[in-house]
């Protein structure tokens, strides 16, 4: 056998023997692997590269949240925005999906109905079928109780396909001659029994 400078030592080797461009395993990496960074994966048997990018999806890109711990009320029987209801969020790629999850805390005049609805700038979506003369929501109902808050939630998984600057917004609408009122109920009394609600609107990026 020929050997190209030294002949190697008659001992174990060790990483100081190898060159810095072998691949050791002797350092950790620190922090979550780039899109450029590479993995070695076995396919059928061959040994391949595999660019980071290109491993899994449905990976949270960016989360955004707005919390509304203050009142707002409404008398409006055409969908308006809800004050401090709106969160904006600009996807990294075409391919990602938006998860909105909205929590809407109500209260409103006995048996008188009302709705709410999710919006992406001027799309209303998640709502139901038109359907002859009835208003149409994301979510919705009759007030059961005069004394108390309903809690509407929202989950939606959205594809707006765009790396533009986006906002998820709620509206809400009441029937006529009713007030509808958010993080409390119809009486607000100063007593125990009247609560202080929050709500909120988060948005994630979901990649694809």
């Amino acid at each position: 056998m020929s050997y190209i400078g030294s002949r190697p030592a008659n001992k174990p080797v060790v990483a100081s023997d190898l060159d810095p461009t072998v691949i050791t395993g002797q350092t950790a990496l620190a922090t979550s692997p780039a899109d450029t960074d590479e993995f070695l994966i076995s396919d059928a048997g061959v040994l391949k590269r595999l660019d980071a990018s290109l491993i899994g999806g449905g990976k949270i890109g960016q989360v955004v949240q707005t919390v509304k711990t203050d009142h707002a009320s409404t008398t409006s029987t055409s969908y308006a925005d809800i004050s401090g209801m709106s969160v904006n969020i600009t996807p990294s790629a075409t391919s990602s999906k938006i998860l909105v999850l909205a929590n809407v805390n109500t209260g409103q005049t006995l048996n008188y109905s009302s709705a709410v609805q999710l919006m992406r700038d001027t799309t209303a979506l998640f709502i139901g079928d038109a359907s002859s003369s009835r208003t149409r929501g994301s979510a919705g109902g009759i007030s059961p109780k005069a004394r108390g808050s309903q809690q509407r939630n929202i989950h939606y998984l959205d594809s707006p396909s765009s790396t533009s600057a986006l906002t998820y917004k709620l509206q809400w609408l009441v029937e006529s001659g009713s007030s509808l009122y958010l993080n409390r109920d119809e009486g607000n009394a100063d007593a125990v029994y009247s609560i202080m609600c929050a709500s909120s609107i988060t948005v994630m990026e979901v990649l694809a």
